[in-house]
């Protein structure tokens, strides 16, 4: 019987727009969900964080200052098709979170597309603003205190 191993998963943080985080946008919210408008000039400012698995780039998200002090916005996150199901939108939330604890933040909003609110709950975050449109798919804010343990604001 052959011994299986778990695939091999790394997270990088990076404080330009690598081109892994821009394939894997494309893929994800241009070609496969439709977006127009996915580049903006947040990505100059933000920090990008990319998950691979078994060397491949396959899910990424943005960190950037939000209005308030210590807060930070977290954005963009994705996952390419063909790896889900390994908890890897999961894996880089929490890269992310270890990142924006790192630089002194106490909380994370983000603007989650409505169908994805369930996920982040899972993650630990709570709506906080209200549903919106964003290039007609609904989305709604959240948050997360990241100054206790993990626990919803």
């Amino acid at each position: 019987m052959s011994e299986q191993t778990a695939p091999a998963i790394e997270i990088r943080a990076y404080d330009r727009l690598p081109e892994e985080a821009t394939r894997i946008r494309r893929e994800v919210f241009m070609e496969e969900q439709g977006f127009e408008d996915e580049f903006d000039d947040v990505d100059g400012r933000a920090l990008h964080v990319v998950a691979f698995l078994d060397g491949e780039a396959a899910a990424t998200c943005r960190l950037f200052a939000g209005e308030l002090e210590g807060e930070l916005v977290l954005g963009r996150l994705a996952v390419r098709g063909r790896f889900r199901g390994h908890h890897l939108g999961a894996r880089t939330v929490a890269a992310a979170e270890d990142e924006a604890r790192r630089s002194g933040a106490r909380a994370i909003t983000l603007h989650a597309q409505a169908d994805k609110q369930g996920f982040y709950e899972r993650c630990g975050y709570a709506v906080s603003g209200p549903r919106d449109l964003d290039e007609g798919v609904p989305h709604v804010w959240m948050s997360k205190d990241l100054g206790t343990a993990g626990e919803p604001r």
